[in-house]
């Protein structure tokens, strides 16, 4: 008898198959795909999950693991297959010294709350503390402390995973290093993230937030590289706006925060020394109020029911030389036109040497720029847009560009050998090896 016929009973009475659990499996934050799959499992343990992959990986049925459940394009979802819903393993603590352990299925919010009674917080946190923690270290994670501290996927110290084969491994740097390297930025491809320690750092009280605002992109641009490269804020991002007196025209702000504990505050002379903005506000705010603050906007779209359109995200990193070309190519392409009423562009430069996980692709160069276009589609109206990702990926790969892989792209197993580039071998023979009947994160669309 195999391991797999020794699981199988038991296994498949726990699997939730209700019409109501099959349709939330099959959606996503993207709401472009839907896959329903054959059940859902929602494990308890790590055993569990291996009990889960070692019936599934026999029979070749496909299986995913969810947390947040904020993939845009399929990516978490396992048509005709098993969805591991993590909800329940989501246990964050101890913290430990510098460091916590946190159970995939955990959010980022709830890392933060666990951490900052410390005084403690992960050194880079996304922008949206409601997606879940595995999610966010299989794709890298980045956020406004990424030019400091790199991916949020380089702050993890230790994993405890399940393979695709069923195995269930401890692994760091130092501990099945090559497995460890391949989970962390690898799209889910050979690995179900059980729990992960993290490292951290002292989290302050108080932030000051610049908004520092120009009418050029070149302008913006030149000041965004001396901020990264200086690192005199603890966080930069930056964003695209409308121009609200000249149709057709951008302007841009810097976003950057200065930490503080209150007695003394940030020298603004210094910290805004150099630099080439038209216009300049500031702004007070408790940390966690700063860190969580897109939460508030997503009351308000839940509220106007936009939280439940489909989202067409495209983010792409550009090599430095040619991001003022691609930037201006898409805000002037019709093809984009919604983004001047309903969307919200990100634009902000990152520093390569600090994104340090093996499998996380990006252009060559000292500074790249994250451009991430985040639209909401009225119901019926995102195949148009889906098509428009496409055409301004190809354009902007004709640059030098690099997917940063939270998209609704479709790509091609073709696709994929060229973002992986001279890593795709790597991540290859890490899936032969712990993946070998090819069950995991069939959503990206990979074609193993």
């Amino acid at each position: 008898m195999t391991s797999s016929d020794r699981v199988s009973e038991p296994f498949v009475e726990l699997l939730d198959s209700r019409p109501e659990a099959l349709r939330e499996a099959a959606e996503d934050f993207g709401r472009l795909v839907c896959a329903p799959p054959l059940g859902v499992l929602r494990p308890r343990s790590a055993a569990e999950v291996g009990d889960a992959l070692a019936y599934a990986g026999p029979r070749g049925i496909p299986v995913a693991a969810r947390a947040g459940g904020h993939s845009m394009y399929g990516q978490g979802q396992a048509g005709g297959g098993i969805v591991l819903d993590l909800g329940d393993l989501s246990a964050v603590g101890p913290v430990t010294g510098e460091r916590v352990e946190v159970q995939a299925g955990a959010l980022w919010r709830d890392v933060l709350a666990a951490t900052l009674p410390y005084g403690l917080a992960p050194p880079v946190l996304t922008d949206y503390l409601g997606a879940g923690v595995g999610g966010v270290l299989t794709v890298g994670g980045l956020g406004g402390a990424s030019h400091r501290h790199g991916l949020v996927a380089d702050s993890v110290l230790e994993l405890e995973v399940v393979t695709g084969a069923g195995e269930h491994l401890v692994c760091s740097p130092e501990q099945h290093g090559a497995l460890f390297h391949a989970v962390l930025a690898g799209l889910g491809q050979v690995a179900v993230i059980v729990r992960a320690t993290l490292r951290l750092s002292p989290a302050p009280t108080l932030v000051r937030r610049y908004c520092l605002y120009y009418p050029d992109l070149d302008g913006y641009l030149a000041d965004q590289h001396l901020l990264a490269t200086d690192r005199r804020f603890a966080y930069l991002e930056g964003q695209a706006r409308p121009a609200e007196d000249t149709a057709g025209d951008w302007t841009y702000m810097v976003e950057a925060v200065a930490p503080h504990q209150g007695a003394i505050p940030p020298d603004d002379r210094t910290l805004l020394a150099g630099l080439s903005f038209a216009a300049s506000e500031s702004t007070d705010l408790g940390y966690f109020e700063f860190a969580n603050r897109v939460a508030t906007d997503e009351e308000v779209l839940r509220a106007t029911g936009e939280w439940l359109h489909p989202h067409p995200w495209l983010n792409l990193l550009l090599p430095e030389d040619t991001a003022a070309s691609v930037v201006t190519d898409v805000l002037t392409d019709p093809a984009f036109r919604d983004l001047r009423g309903t969307g919200l562009v990100l634009l902000y430069p990152l520093l390569t040497r600090t994104l340090r996980a093996p499998l996380f692709r990006r252009p060559p160069g000292e500074v790249v720029h994250l451009l991430a276009l985040l639209r909401t589609a009225a119901p019926g109206t995102a195949d148009p847009m889906v098509a428009a990702n496409r055409t301004a990926y190809e354009n902007a790969r004709a640059q030098g560009a690099v997917a940063y892989p939270a998209n609704a792209l479709p790509m091609s197993p073709g696709d994929w050998r060229l973002h992986y580039g001279s890593r795709w071998s790597t991540l290859a023979e890490a899936k032969s090896r712990h993946d070998p009947h090819g069950i995991l994160g069939r959503g990206h669309g990979m074609g193993w």
